[in-house]
């Protein structure tokens, strides 16, 4: 008679990671060894930590320790927290939520989901310990330097209806963006460029081609050397809006990525993305009733 498998729960508006773990040619005595062998960008410090702290476990959910054999072909579970994690001194705001999905009017700096950097201070861990659901999950994304309006799903068994939704652009969204004003440019207009992965690889390049992506922009008021924009994005490329306005030579207001890539310290929240997810409105596709979101967010042109 086989055990039960071991469902790890949520910690701290975490869940779980599972690794498998596979045989190997190098004499491998240990769990901890094979951790810390095949994860070795992260410190074996680190590795210690999370077993000292009880952070992993077998597939039947016994604790383990830094002492526990190796055994091929078998899986553990871990949770992954920062010793050092900068907090982002801004909060979110709940906008809605019914039975499927949440909608969240998202600070900037916040980073939507854990990265490398981040785990706590993530919007999606941040709703989890707030709600105790471990089945949120982003039907979306904004980037962290971008504040605004954003969908979370709350139910596993609606979430690919609410992602397709985007996917197949059933959504109409607007932002709203604070750039510099120029005279040499006519609106409303409509940008179309083929975009791609740039270099370093976390940016956007703009290419010659087909067009694959495209944004309908428009001048909503400006003073002589800062303008408010309008922007409705037909397409969903990563950073499009900032890439159609840096090309336009009209670059986001505290863009770090365009036109050229600025480094700035993570705890650094002087100068947030001038860039805003204000509105977005759908069918839902579940209950078939129309809805429309707005942050309640606004930006100023200084």
């Amino acid at each position: 008679m086989h055990p039960a498998e071991f469902t790890p729960p949520m910690l701290r508006g975490v869940s779980a990671s599972k690794i498998f773990l596979h045989a190997s040619s190098a004499p491998i005595q240990t769990i901890y060894a094979y951790l810390c062998m095949q994860f070795s960008h992260i410190d074996t410090i680190e590795w210690k930590q999370r077993f000292e702290d009880g952070l992993v476990y077998d597939a039947i959910g016994c604790k383990l320790t830094i002492h526990s054999p190796f055994q091929a072909n078998s899986h553990v579970f871990y949770y992954r927290f920062l010793a050092h994690e900068i907090h982002v001194p801004f909060e979110h705001k709940i906008l809605f939520e019914n039975d499927h999905f949440m909608v969240i009017d998202k600070p900037h700096f916040l980073t939507m989901s854990p990265t490398g950097q981040y785990v706590q201070e993530t919007l999606l861990v941040r709703l989890k310990n707030l709600t105790g659901n471990e089945n949120l999950s982003p039907i979306h994304r904004l980037d962290r330097e971008t504040a605004g309006v954003v969908l979370i799903s709350k139910r596993p068994e609606t979430r690919g209806i609410y992602q397709q939704m985007f996917a197949s652009r059933q959504v109409q969204k607007t932002d709203h963006a604070v750039a510099p004003f120029s005279d040499k440019l006519i609106f409303p207009q409509i940008t179309r460029l083929k975009m791609d992965k740039g270099q370093p690889f976390y940016t956007m390049q703009v290419l010659d081609g087909e067009p694959n992506s495209e944004t309908e922009i428009q001048l909503l008021e400006h003073n002589d050397i800062w303008a408010k924009y309008q922007l409705k994005p037909h397409t969903g490329k990563q950073h499009q809006l900032r890439v159609h306005l840096s090309h336009l030579d009209i670059p986001i207001q505290n863009d770090p990525f365009y036109p050229t890539v600025q480094h700035k310290a993570d705890d650094d929240f002087s100068a947030p993305l001038q860039l805003l997810a204000k509105h977005i409105a759908f069918k839902d596709p579940v209950t078939l009733l129309p809805m429309q979101f707005s942050s309640t967010q606004e930006l100023t042109m200084l």
